[in-house]
C-alpha cells in the first residue's frame, strides 16, 4: 500500500513537473518577439499592442530598463513625421509635453572668416522665425525609451533583460527559435515573427548579409560622428532669448546647424530647462579622418579651432559623456522578409542625422511592420503580397533618403549653395512627404506605385531633377559663384507667397488625419510648379538670363510641367472619388447629432434636502 501510494505520488509528481515544463514552452512561445529595447523596438512594440488586440510580444535587451545618459544617441531630435507618428499613433503627446523640451524647427550657420568663430555675430544665419505648424521635440532618449519600456510592460509585453545569443530564420510561417542569456539562466524563445531592433549589433544584418557598408553603394557617402553631452552651459553666450523684430520661436530650443568644409555640427537641448546640450560633429573622412577627432580632447580642440563659439559653450558646462562612431553610413538589402523578419533603426539604416531621417525611416517602417504582422496573425490573403509591397516601399524610400546626403561634402560650408539645397529639400519634405505620411497614403498599393515612379524621376539617374539640381551646386561651389541666401521660413522669395515650409492641402485645418483623406496630389502637383520657379531662379543667379532660357533649363521646366499635369490629371480622379466624403467622419457625426440641439434653459433643482 505505502509503495503504492508513493508510486503514485512519484507518478503525480512527475506529471506536474511535464505539465509545467509544457506550459513553460507554451507561455515562451510569441507572436512577435523584439531584439532590442531601444526607440525602434520599444516604438514597433507599442504600435503593435495598441494596433493589435491581445498579441504576443516579447522584447529583449541586456540593458537595464533604468537608462542612463550612456544610452544617449545620435537622433534625440524630431521633425513632423516621427513628431506626428510619436504623439498621434503613439497616443504620446501629453507624455511628450510634459518630459521633452519642445523643439522650434530648424536654425543653420555658417561663420563669415573661418578665423573669426568667437560670437554669434561672426557667422551668417538663417534663423528660424516662428513655431512650426506641427509641433515637434527634442528628446532625451534615454529618458524616452526608459518610459516606453514601462508603458510597453504594462500594457502586456514581456521582458527579458538578456542578451541574444543565437537564433534561427527559418522559412514562411515556421516558428523562429531565438536562444537568449539572462542573467543567471539560458532560455529559448519561440516567435512568428522576429523583429531585429538591436542598433549597431546588426543581429538579423549580419546573418543574412543584409548590409550595405560599401561607400561606392552608398553613392559617396563616408561619414563618422563624434559627440559630447554637456550639463549646466551657460546658453547666453548663443542667445539671450531677446529678438523681439525677428522670431516668434525660441532659438535656443530650435536645432542648431553649424556648417564648415566636410562637416556640420549640431546642438540642441535635451531636457527642458536643464541647460543641458547634446554637441556633435557629422564629419566626411576624406576631408576630416576620424583619427583626428575620436577623443573628447580632439573633438574640443576641433571645436576651438574651427567653432570657437561652440568651444566656449562646451566647455562653460559639464562634460557627461563623450561618444564616436567612426562608420556612420549603412542600408539594408531588406527590411520586411517573406519568412517573417525585420530589421528596424539603426539595425536596418542610417545615413545622415541631418533632417533627423532616423526616427522618420522608423516610423514609415513601424507602421508598415505592424501592418504587415496583422494581416499574416489575420490570416489575409493578400498578407504576403503586403509584405513584398511595404518591403519595396521602405527600400526605394531610403534610396530616395540616400540620394539626398549625396554631395554633401561639396557643399555644407558653402553658405550660399547650402542654403539653396535646404530650401529645396525642405520643397519636397513639405509639399510630398508630410502630407504622404499624415495621409498613410504609404500604405496604399495604387498610390505608392505611383509614387516609385515619381521619385525615380526625382532622385534616380542622370538626368533626375535632384541630380541635375546638384550638379548645378557643384558649378556654384567649384566657382566661388554667390546666388544669395535661400532662407526656407520665409515666403517671399518665389512667387505668389510660397515658402517650403507650407501646405497646398488644409488637412491641418480641417484634420484630415483619416487614411487617404488629406489631398497628397495637391501637394505634389504644387511642388512640381515650384521647383520649376526654384531652378529658373537659381539658373538666372548662377549664369544669368543665358542659363534660364539654356537648352537644359527648357528642358527640365518641360519635364516638370508634364508631371505636373500628369499629377493633376491624378487629383481629378481622386477629388472625383472623394466628393461625398467628408473631411473627417467623427467632426461630420458630430455635425450630424447638433441638428437636433435644442436651447434648454433650465437648471436642475440642487438645494432640496441640503441642510443650511
Amino acid at each position: 500500500m505505502n509503495f503504492t501510494t508513493q508510486t503514485m505520488n512519484t507518478i503525480t509528481d512527475n506529471m506536474n513537473t511535464t505539465t509545467q515544463t509544457i506550459n513553460r514552452i507554451r507561455e515562451l512561445t510569441y507572436d512577435v518577439v523584439i531584439m532590442g529595447g531601444g526607440f525602434a523596438g520599444n516604438a514597433q512594440a507599442r504600435h503593435l499592442l495598441l494596433n493589435i488586440p491581445n498579441i504576443k510580444i516579447a522584447i529583449i535587451d541586456p540593458r537595464s530598463p533604468e537608462r542612463t545618459v550612456k544610452d544617449l544617441t545620435v537622433g534625440e531630435s524630431t521633425v513632423e513625421i516621427a513628431a506626428d507618428f510619436l504623439m498621434k499613433e503613439l497616443g504620446l503627446y501629453e507624455y511628450l509635453i510634459e518630459n521633452h523640451a519642445p523643439k522650434h524647427g530648424l536654425s543653420f550657420h555658417w561663420s563669415k572668416n573661418p578665423n573669426q568663430t568667437n560670437t554669434i555675430d561672426d557667422y551668417y544665419h538663417v534663423w528660424t522665425n516662428t513655431i512650426p505648424p506641427t509641433e515637434a521635440f527634442q528628446l532625451n532618449r534615454a529618458k524616452l525609451e526608459q518610459d516606453l519600456l514601462q508603458m510597453n510592460k504594462d500594457m502586456g509585453a514581456t521582458f527579458y533583460r538578456g542578451r541574444v545569443l543565437d537564433f534561427d530564420l527559418t522559412s514562411k510561417d515556421e516558428l523562429h527559435a531565438i536562444k537568449v542569456k539572462l542573467e543567471d539562466d539560458k532560455i529559448e524563445l519561440k516567435a512568428k515573427h522576429l523583429i531585429d531592433a538591436s542598433g549597431r549589433r546588426f543581429l538579423i544584418g549580419k546573418k543574412t548579409d543584409n548590409l550595405i557598408f560599401d561607400v561606392e553603394k552608398l553613392y559617396g557617402i563616408n561619414t563618422g560622428s563624434s559627440w559630447v553631452h554637456v550639463k549646466g552651459i551657460d546658453r547666453t553666450l548663443m542667445d539671450d532669448g531677446y529678438n523681439p523684430d525677428t522670431s516668434l520661436a525660441s532659438r535656443y530650443y530650435t536645432t542648431n546647424h553649424w556648417f564648415g568644409h566636410g562637416h556640420w555640427i549640431w546642438m540642441l537641448p535635451i531636457n527642458k530647462g536643464g541647460n543641458e546640450l547634446s554637441i556633435g560633429v557629422v564629419y566626411h573622412q576624406n576631408v576630416i579622418p576620424t583619427k583626428d577627432i575620436n577623443t573628447s580632447d580632439k573633438f574640443k580642440a576641433f571645436l576651438k579651432a574651427n567653432h570657437t563659439l561652440l568651444y566656449n559653450i562646451v566647455e562653460s558646462g559639464e562634460l557627461v559623456d563623450f561618444r564616436n562612431l567612426p562608420r556612420l553610413a549603412h542600408k539594408s538589402k531588406k527590411v520586411i522578409s517573406e519568412d517573417n523578419w525585420y530589421v528596424l533603426g539603426d539595425a536596418a539604416q542610417m545615413l545622415d542625422p541631418f533632417y533627423s531621417p532616423g526616427l522618420t525611416l522608423a516610423a514609415l517602417a513601424v507602421e508598415s511592420v505592424t501592418e504587415s504582422i496583422r494581416a499574416k496573425l489575420s490570416q489575409e490573403p493578400d498578407a504576403e503580397k503586403k509584405q513584398n509591397f511595404y518591403n519595396r516601399f521602405l527600400v526605394n524610400n531610403v534610396e530616395a533618403y540616400n540620394r539626398i546626403y549625396q554631395k554633401h561634402e561639396n557643399h555644407l560650408g558653402h553658405a550660399s549653395a547650402m542654403s539653396w539645397r535646404t530650401y529645396t529639400e525642405d520643397m519636397l519634405w513639405f509639399g510630398i512627404l508630410v502630407p504622404m505620411y499624415i495621409g498613410k497614403w504609404f500604405l496604399d498599393f495604387d498610390f505608392i506605385s505611383q509614387y516609385q515612379r515619381i521619385t525615380n524621376f526625382i532622385f534616380f539617374g542622370k538626368n533626375s531633377v535632384m541630380t541635375d539640381f546638384y550638379g548645378l551646386l557643384d558649378k556654384v561651389v567649384e566657382r566661388k559663384l554667390n546666388v544669395g541666401i535661400m532662407d526656407f521660413t520665409r515666403n517671399d522669395q518665389l512667387l505668389f507667397g510660397y515658402g517650403p515650409v507650407q501646405f497646398f492641402d488644409d488637412y491641418l485645418k480641417n484634420t484630415k488625419f483619416e487614411p487617404l483623406h488629406c489631398n497628397v496630389f495637391k501637394g505634389i502637383k504644387g511642388t512640381f510648379f515650384f521647383l520649376i520657379l526654384m531652378f529658373l531662379k537659381l539658373r538666372f543667379k548662377a549664369f544669368g538670363i543665358l542659363g534660364a532660357i539654356s537648352p537644359r533649363s527648357i528642358f527640365r521646366t518641360v519635364q516638370l510641367l508634364a508631371l505636373y499635369l500628369y499629377v493633376a490629371i491624378g487629383e481629378q480622379i481622386y477629388l472625383l472619388k472623394m466628393r461625398n466624403v467628408p473631411d473627417n467622419t467623427v467632426i461630420d457625426n458630430m455635425r450630424k447629432d447638433f441638428q437636433n440641439y435644442q436651447y434648454q434653459p433650465k437648471l436642475k433643482s440642487w438645494s432640496e434636502g441640503v441642510k443650511v
